[in-house]
């Protein structure tokens, strides 16, 4: 299976090149700022399915760069999957639990009405919207908390910050799934596996398991690290951010396992492998 990524050293691309034999684009091939540029290398490389595994993702400063983020996260994928859609090939494409309006308790469920708190979940319903429109084959996954040893992620924040600091103040009422970007990676291969095989694909969630606080997930790096750190849980409200975080990121994820036998990751198993591969 000949495999197209888009993105190149993000947390998941890079995953994707360990785990797989892939054609992966950074940015000096594929600029997401020029949809029609990803679309034409999507017409152009000879593949048999394409996943897309860039986006924008600095958070809050897409408040203040919404438009930007709109071309990347919205209108390059609905480009790409245009272009796979004429080709007949596969689509894949990677959203998030920002979609949803991140109140109540309930985990999300595909089908549930999405209604996001930020220009950023904006931007990447746009590129469900635009995946779907073009018509062709797709899947969107959607997931949540990103981890692993590379790239910028919380797990490698709270390792830092613990090298200078006995005490810190995390977030205790969001409450999420965190994900390591290996299991994301594994999870595409096989979707896309099995869409060339003839899966029809569609919108699926996959987080981590058991859900937790940020502060109970920092507590848990700090364990599993050997480091002596006091974490006090502090409420949203003290911590105030550009953009609004959702309080509630738990996601259902018994579709994808329905559909493709594929069981949401055990975090506190991936972190293990994280740590070891920092050398923590």
């Amino acid at each position: 299976m000949r495999i197209l990524v888009f993105g190149e050293s993000g947390q998941v691309a890079t995953e994707l090149r360990h785990q797989a034999e892939v054609t992966a684009l950074g940015r000096d091939l594929a600029d997401l700022n020029d949809p029609d540029a990803c679309a034409a290398r999507v017409t152009a490389m000879d593949a048999d399915v394409v996943i897309n595994a860039a986006a924008y993702t600095a958070v809050d400063k897409a408040e203040s760069e919404d438009e930007l983020a709109h071309v990347v996260n919205g209108l390059a994928p609905a480009a790409m999957a245009r272009a796979a859609a004429a080709r007949g090939i596969p689509f894949l494409h990677i959203s998030t639990d920002y979609v949803f309006s991140g109140t109540g308790a309930a985990p999300w469920v595909e089908s549930d009405p999405v209604d996001p708190p930020n220009a950023y979940g904006r931007s990447k319903l746009a590129g469900e919207e635009g995946v779907r429109a073009a018509g062709g084959r797709h899947a969107i996954l959607r997931t949540s908390w990103v981890f692993s040893s590379h790239g910028a992620n919380f797990v490698k924040t709270m390792l830092r910050l613990s090298e200078s600091r006995d005490t810190l103040n995390v977030v205790e009422d969001q409450i999420g799934g965190p994900t390591p970007a290996a299991d994301i990676a594994a999870a595409l291969l096989a979707m896309a596996k099995a869409m060339q095989a003839g899966h029809a694909g569609g919108t699926y969630h996959f987080g981590g398991t058991p859900w937790v606080s940020w502060a109970d997930f920092a507590r848990e790096i700090f364990a599993q690290a050997g480091r002596k750190m006091v974490v006090n849980g502090i409420p949203t409200t003290d911590y105030p951010t550009p953009a609004a975080r959702p309080l509630n990121s738990r996601m259902d994820c018994t579709a994808i396992q329905n559909d493709f036998g594929i069981s949401a990751p055990d975090w506190k198993a991936g972190l293990s492998k994280v740590l070891k591969d920092l050398g923590v």
